[in-house]
């Protein structure tokens, strides 16, 4: 009775109306404000559970609270108190645990210059094209991965999986592509060996595409490549184990169709690649 009409009248006044001692009431208020509350936080909690477990253990604070403004009933909640309830159901990100930085000691020289001169914003798609390789465990063994992604959207095009770092890994990777390889129109990688070869040089011929390598011993020239390989380490290579090069294949396919057509991202507005207006195209879509 005194909360619905303390619209209307003082608290005090309805307190000594009603002869119940002050305390008392705000007493009550109490209890029923953290029973409420704790009945709305299990409530989000099994969402963030649930939002946290389809993203692979991927999204943190921020996802998660765009997600939750996203569910047939809104729940509009604070990055801090999503993180509070993600650590009391004992929730951490892939992205909070420390990772060893490998740092390579010598770079190809080459006459190729760096054509793309970090112009990392493409307003057309397959307008340029980056690559870059990165290792991952299979058994008791390192293998590789190469993958291809498109500066316009940052959707990766192209992968292979080996157990050699070669020219043949980033030919498969190139092949991979769906669609007309003559439509792209440059591809820019660092200066590796298994990128700057006759292989992939004749195939770049063939399909009219312009070489561009980064300067020696400046991760800066391929950032986009090196930040998305920091993406696949976290999200996929890091807390995964590979029995076998086949295993690694198909669970690699797997993860790209969920990095292209589900998962969201903060550079597209929190949208899925699929429901991006940056990706108009879908003949690449894996």
């Amino acid at each position: 009775m005194i909360r619905n009409n303390a619209h209307k009248y003082s608290v005090s006044a309805m307190c000594d109306v009603l002869n119940i001692p002050k305390s008392t009431y705000y007493y009550h208020a109490e209890v029923c404000g953290k029973r409420a509350l704790k009945t709305e936080d299990n409530e989000i909690s099994k969402e963030i559970a649930r939002i946290f477990k389809e993203s692979r253990n991927n999204y943190g604070t921020r996802k998660i609270k765009k997600e939750l403004s996203k569910l047939p009933e809104p729940k509009h909640v604070s990055r801090r108190r999503i993180g509070r309830l993600m650590k009391g159901l004992g929730l951490v990100s892939n992205y909070t645990v420390a990772q060893y930085k490998v740092h390579n000691s010598t770079c190809n020289e080459g006459p190729i210059k760096n054509e793309l001169q970090r112009q990392f914003e493409q307003k057309e798609p397959l307008a340029v094209i980056v690559s870059d390789l990165t290792y991952v465990r299979v058994g008791t063994k390192w293998h590789y991965g190469c993958l291809f992604v498109d500066l316009f959207n940052r959707e990766i095009i192209g992968r292979s999986t080996g157990a050699n770092k070669t020219a043949e890994l980033v030919y498969q990777a190139l092949v991979s592509i769906r669609g007309n390889l003559n439509d792209i129109q440059m591809f820019h990688t660092d200066r590796g060996k298994e990128f700057d070869n006759k292989l992939i040089s004749k195939a770049l011929e063939t399909f009219g595409i312009q070489r561009s390598l980064s300067m020696k011993g400046c991760p800066y020239d391929n950032a986009v490549a090196e930040a998305m390989f920091k993406v696949f380490k976290t999200e996929f290579a890091n807390g995964a184990h590979f029995s076998t090069l086949e295993q690694l294949a198909l669970e690699l396919d797997d993860y790209v169709h969920w990095f292209n057509n589900i998962r969201i991202h903060g550079t597209l507005g929190y949208l899925p690649q699929w429901n991006s207006s940056n990706r108009p195209y879908n003949f690449c879509a894996v």
